[in-house]
Order: C-alpha cells, then sequence, then structure tokens
C-alpha cells in the first residue's frame, strides 16, 4: 500500500506538438492540502484537467497512481467515482434551482417509479451544510438567493455528496469576500482534519501560505519544486514561479498630473430586479490627466455600477452627466464612448471582455476594426501585424493569433481585453478589477502598464478590491460605501485603516469635486459633508 493517495509521474500533455507538460511529478497524502502554483498558463489547469479526466487517459503520457494503482480514467465521472472532484473557478451551479437540487445534480435520489426524493435530498442537503457550519442555509430555496460565498460553498457540499477523497479548487477564493474566505480557510481545515486530500490553486499566496501543508510549482509546463510549506515563503514562491525575484511588484514612476479631463456629475443607478433601490447614489467627482484615481469600498459599495454607467454599459435605468475637457459628452453606450475616448476593461472578462467564438487577434482588433477597412473589405495584413505588436508588447503567451480567445489561460485573456481598449487609444481608462484572477508575473506587468500610461498622460479610474493594490497603485482614492461617496484621499501617508473607515462609517458622505490633486506634496485630504 502507497504512502501515497494519489501520484502523477511523468505527465506529458501536448497540442499540436506543443508541450503544455513536460514531465511533471506530483504526489498528495491523505489529509494533506498541496498548493498548486505557477503563473497564467505554466499549466495549472491542463494538470489538474489531466487528472480529473478531463483529458482522458490515453490523450497524454505518464502515469497517474491512486492508492498505488494505475488509474486509467476515460471520462469526469470514473475520477469522481474514484473519489477525485474538482470545483472550477467558474461555478457550475444553475441558479434557478435550488441548494439541494443543485447538490444532487446527476446523482438524484429518486423513489420507486423514478419521482424525485425531496425529502431525502432536503434532509442529505441540510447534513452537509451542517459539516460546512453554514446551518442557516434553507437548501430549498433556490441558489440564486445566496451570494458568491454561500454559492462556492454549496459547490463543495456537491463534492462532499460524492465522497470526494481528493478534492481540487480552483481559484475559489476569487470572488469571495475576506470574511468569506476565512470561512472557506476554515472549512479546508476541517475536511483536512477528516483525511480528505486537497489542491488549492491561488494566486493569493498569503492563502497559499495560511492553509497548504506543501507547495508544488510549475513554470512553462515543466516542475520546478515541491517544498514543505514550512521551508517556504511567499517571496520564495513567487521567485519559483517567475525565475526571477520580484522586488517591485508595485513599481512608482513619477508622472506629471495635468489638467483637468473628466467631469463626472450626479451619477445614479438603480437597481435592475428593483427600481425603487439606488445602487449608486447622485455621484460627483473629477479626473485629471495623468491621473490614476483609485475606487474601494466593500462589496456592494456601487464601484462596478458607477464605472458601467460612465461607460454606457450599465443594464439597469440611471443618470449620469459626463462632460470630457470641459465638453458634455455622449456615453450613452460603450461604442459612444470609446468614440469619445473613454474605454473600460470590465470585471467579468468572460462575460463583458471577450467575445468567446472569436480568435485571439479577432478579440484585439474589435474596438478597431474601422481602423483596417478598405471599402468592403479588411486589410488582414494590416490587422496581423497590428496584433503581433499588441502580443509582443503585452507579453501575451499564446501559440498562434488565430486561436480561440477561450484557448488562453484568465490572466492572458485579461491582456487581450487590455490590449483591446489601448488599440482605441482612450484618453481616459476605466480598469475595473484589471487584476483579478491573474499571477504575480502578469501584475507587474499591468502595473507597469498602468504606470506608463499614466506617464503618457492617459487618465485611469481602477476599481479593485484588493487595498495594497489601491494603496500602491494609486495617486487618489475614492472610497465608496452604500452607493455613495465616503471618502476622497490624497495617496499620501494613507493607510488601509483609513480608507476601511470611511467605507463603513453611514455617516460619511465625500465631496468628489476635492482638489485633491491640485497641488505636487498636498496633505492627506478628506472632505465630507
Amino acid at each position: 500500500m502507497s504512502d501515497y493517495l494519489m501520484e502523477m509521474k511523468g505527465i506529458v500533455k501536448a497540442f499540436d506538438g506543443v508541450r503544455a507538460l513536460n514531465g511533471i511529478d506530483i504526489k498528495i497524502k491523505a489529509g494533506e492540502c498541496i498548493g498548486l502554483c505557477g503563473e497564467n498558463g505554466a499549466g495549472k489547469s491542463t494538470l489538474m484537467k489531466v487528472l480529473s479526466a478531463v483529458y482522458p487517459y490515453g490523450s497524454w503520457e505518464g502515469e497517474i497512481l491512486w492508492e498505488g494503482k494505475p488509474l486509467m480514467a476515460s471520462s469526469v465521472r470514473d475520477t469522481e467515482a474514484a473519489g477525485i472532484v474538482i470545483i472550477h473557478q467558474e461555478l457550475m451551479l444553475v441558479p434557478e434551482l435550488s441548494v439541494a437540487e443543485n447538490i444532487f445534480m446527476g446523482h438524484e435520489l429518486t423513489l420507486p417509479g423514478g419521482r424525485m426524493n425531496y425529502p431525502a435530498m432536503y434532509r442529505r442537503a441540510s447534513e452537509l451544510m451542517q459539516e460546512l457550519n453554514m446551518p442557516d442555509i434553507n437548501v430549498a430555496l433556490p441558489v440564486m438567493n445566496y451570494g458568491g460565498g454561500h454559492q462556492q460553498l454549496v459547490e463543495i457540499a456537491k463534492a462532499l455528496n460524492k465522497k470526494a477523497r481528493l478534492l481540487i479548487l480552483d481559484e475559489p477564493s476569487s470572488s469571495l469576500t475576506s470574511s468569506e474566505i476565512v470561512v472557506l480557510l476554515g472549512i479546508i481545515r476541517d475536511l483536512k482534519a477528516k483525511g480528505v486530500a486537497c489542491v488549492y490553486i491561488s494566486h493569493k499566496l498569503d492563502e497559499v501560505a495560511a492553509i497548504c501543508d506543501t507547495v508544488a510549482v510549475i513554470r512553462d509546463g515543466r516542475h520546478i519544486a515541491t517544498t514543505p510549506m514550512d521551508e517556504m515563503n511567499i517571496d520564495r514562491i513567487i521567485t519559483q514561479m517567475v525565475g526571477r525575484e520580484l522586488t517591485a511588484l508595485y513599481p512608482k514612476q513619477e508622472h506629471a498630473i495635468g489638467e483637468r479631463v473628466l467631469d463626472v456629475r450626479h451619477v445614479t443607478c438603480y437597481d435592475v430586479d428593483n427600481p425603487q433601490r439606488k445602487r449608486v447614489d447622485d455621484v460627483s467627482f473629477s479626473l485629471r490627466k495623468g491621473e490614476i484615481l483609485g475606487i474601494a469600498g466593500l462589496v456592494g459599495a456601487g464601484r462596478t455600477e458607477l464605472v458601467s454607467a460612465l461607460f454606457g454599459s450599465y443594464p439597469g435605468r440611471y443618470e449620469a452627466e459626463v462632460w470630457i475637457e470641459g465638453e458634455r459628452a455622449d456615453t450613452r453606450s460603450p461604442r459612444k464612448s470609446i468614440r469619445q475616448g473613454l474605454c473600460m476593461v470590465p470585471e467579468d472578462r468572460k462575460r463583458h471582455g471577450i467575445v468567446p467564438d472569436l480568435s485571439v487577434g479577432q478579440n484585439i482588433t474589435l474596438a478597431v476594426l474601422d481602423d483596417f477597412s478598405r471599402y468592403t473589405r479588411i486589410d488582414s495584413a494590416a490587422e496581423l501585424k497590428t496584433v503581433g505588436d499588441e502580443i509582443a508588447r503585452l507579453q501575451l503567451k499564446t501559440a498562434s493569433p488565430h486561436l480561440p480567445i477561450t484557448s488562453l489561460s484568465g490572466g492572458n485573456q485579461q491582456k487581450a481585453v487590455l490590449s483591446k481598449m489601448l488599440l482605441a487609444r482612450p484618453r481616459i481608462l476605466i480598469l475595473d478589477e484589471p487584476t483579478r484572477g491573474v499571477d504575480v508575473g502578469a501584475k507587474a506587468e499591468i502595473y507597469r502598464l498602468i504606470a506608463e500610461l499614466a506617464r503618457q498622460g492617459v487618465a485611469i479610474i481602477m476599481v479593485s478590491s484588493e487595498m495594497a493594490e489601491v494603496l500602491s497603485i494609486s495617486d487618489r482614492v475614492l472610497v465608496m460605501g452604500e452607493g455613495v461617496l465616503r471618502g476622497n484621499f490624497i495617496n499620501k501617508d494613507l493607510t488601509q485603516e483609513a480608507v476601511l473607515a470611511a467605507a463603513i462609517n453611514p455617516q460619511a458622505r465625500a465631496d468628489g469635486d476635492s482638489p485633491a490633486s491640485d497641488a505636487a506634496g498636498a496633505h492627506e485630504h478628506m472632505e465630507f459633508i
């Protein structure tokens, strides 16, 4: 009997002759949590698809041992039967179905005659939620009634219902709040104590350090090292991931802040499902050339709704006055906004940033096709040259610009969306969660690009849930809470505590027209009405 629950030996996986995995070795014991780390495109997801038989036995080289015996799974059903269950970054839930129906999907309990045994499913679903310390969830209600953190736990309950012995979690905290992450990590500790092995894939290395016993790093499809976590720290993990030290993750480049380029007045957004409720309530602010304006706030503060209204993409009813360089601008649709020089990289790149049926190159040039139109045709040679230049400039990892955009890793898809907006030559660039789901190496590249754009005079609005990101990159920080503007800070000796205090203070309402950028070296400023 092997000491290890699962062993992957010499795993090789190629696509069109290009090796995405080149001799990977991973092994894990029962009750162990191993962190799988690597940059976007390193091969983490491909390796897990091999393990979970999304890529079946015979489509790759090497060997997988399960409890010391060869595992030759031909489908996901085979690996789930063995006890290997993967929870994908994009939750695989049906919003309209109940919590219990989602937990038992494909494994329904039935009565004689084939009718669903709802009492038994509700009872077992409630037991699972009790195990996950979430006894207050009503398993008979549609799963869409619950937030992202609860839905993540429903996915874990699905896995436990399949009697998971090895649980693969792919970016499980990417859409969770900090308090929900604490709950998630506590549940993983409980699972480890019960003998469940976990593979934890995350770009949030503080979580890896907190929960994992071992860290395995892969780079460009090769196994770099597997090390006990007590012999590692975050800096060492980063060095192994990128092959170099990232001493300046947040580069500070001097850049001049110029004249006022954007004035936003009286933005109000109404809830899509409940038009009586305001998601954003009468927010006004201004922005200057070369300024990086961070927008911070807790989940549900209205940050995404605010910037979506500016760009003309908010799906519900809204009101907004947008003035660009002193003239009233028509930004009632993304097309009109882009023509005015106001561009946006959206929060949800899969739903709003890419066209999945198009290639990498077609996605990159989508917003500027007029630049390549020659009467009734597209100048393909000119378009391909531009795409090649953009791929090189952003170091976008793709074997070919003709590949489907969906074949890229999440971070490289993000770079493609960013490239699309940069080709439109923006005067004002909105970045909504620009580094979500992006590895540390790609983050550093995006930060350098933001700093360079600001140096060139582009005005930037950056929405981010990562406080360190906001405080390290921004010249000024707006703080939102419950749809109103609660703080307007010059980012000079600004602390996370000050930002959080503004975000949670229901009495605070800030003046968005504060002359925060009028003078270099201005003191920390916050003005309340």
